[in-house]
């Protein structure tokens, strides 16, 4: 008999709204795969078509990833590095595989030793196009773990929410939003986003990403010092004082979140919104088990809705920029 296909679901954000709590209350239920980080880990590669070797698709899932690369070479780790302090990289996190930087960690209390099963297997799958890989890699996760669902959830997903309606037009999406200014401002604290929001700047002014190789010959004397190699902790950090910036970028990611639905048209859509879930967790997460189809929806939504906690009041005045 064949082992029954897994359920599909993605969390669409523009990252800095209450996903990452959502995904940590969804890894409560014990038939659902929570999966972290892991579409925009694999980012760029997510909009290729060509066909693509087990073998490569497993050569860039446990490659580094530039940008934490970069994070860590100026002494910055962001809160979402879930590896453990003892694990085989730990001394060298400018060299972690993409998918132990919070993927793998966040399945299992051992991910290297999930990585080295995943590394036996992978380079095994067929000859196929990007997103074929994908859905049996995920599927694949969820199979080793014993579980029936999966449901992805990564930062900032908006930014590929194209690629994702497309690659997975079976998927239930869940699209969770929070006010803008409050993102915005989140996001401009972040050094993630705020790496962000540089690739983004240089993409739209010069058409340049900051990290593909000739970079520095392509962008303007002003803006090298944004540079991987050139970058300081200090620069990021004068960077990200600007909200206008951040205020920008969560309007850019909304509005790619926004025309994917309306283009793609999910057949199964649930649209959230970080205020409700905090008013009135216990009902959100009531529609959210029942959409992605628990079994035991209410009494799941019962036992996490207590780690809903409401964030601290907005404190005036604005930051530099507002």
């Amino acid at each position: 008999m064949e082992p029954q296909t897994p359920g599909q679901a993605i969390i669409v954000s523009t990252g800095r709204c209450g996903s990452t709590l959502l995904s940590d209350l969804i890894a409560e239920q014990p038939d659902t795969l929570s999966i972290q980080e892991f579409f925009m880990s694999v980012e760029p590669w997510i909009g290729d078509r060509g066909l693509l070797s087990g073998a490569a698709y497993w050569s860039h899932l446990s490659s580094p990833k530039p940008e934490l690369a970069t994070l860590v070479r100026i002494g910055i780790v962001p809160a979402e590095v879930a590896y453990p302090a003892d694990g085989r990289w730990a001394g060298r996190l400018t060299d972690l595989p993409r998918i132990l930087v919070a993927t793998l960690p966040k399945i299992s209390p051992d991910p290297d030793r999930l990585f080295d099963t995943l590394a036996e297997r992978v380079p095994e799958f067929p000859a196929q196009p990007l997103p074929q890989h994908h859905r049996m890699f995920l599927d694949l996760l969820t199979s080793l773990t014993g579980r029936r669902r999966w449901v992805e959830r990564s930062g900032g997903s908006s930014h590929v929410a194209r690629c994702l309606l497309t690659d997975f037009p079976d998927a239930k999406i869940i699209y969770l939003t929070r006010d803008r200014e409050d993102t915005a401002r989140s996001m401009s604290r972040h050094p993630s986003f705020q790496l962000l929001q540089l690739s983004v700047e240089s993409l739209g002014r010069y058409g340049v990403d900051l990290f593909e190789d000739g970079a520095d010959q392509r962008v303007p004397e002003e803006f090298r010092r944004f540079l991987p190699g050139r970058l300081t902790a200090e620069t990021l950090r004068e960077h990200g004082r600007d909200l206008r910036r951040y205020r920008n970028l969560c309007a850019f990611l909304t509005s790619e979140a926004e025309q994917a639905i309306a283009d793609a048209r999910p057949r199964e859509l649930l649209t959230m919104t970080y205020e409700d879930l905090v008013d009135d967790p216990l009902t959100q997460l009531g529609r959210l088990g029942r959409f992605l189809d628990f079994d035991d929806w209410e009494p799941w939504a019962r036992r996490v809705a207590g780690a809903v906690v409401a964030p601290p009041r907005r404190q005036e005045p604005a930051a530099l920029g507002g």
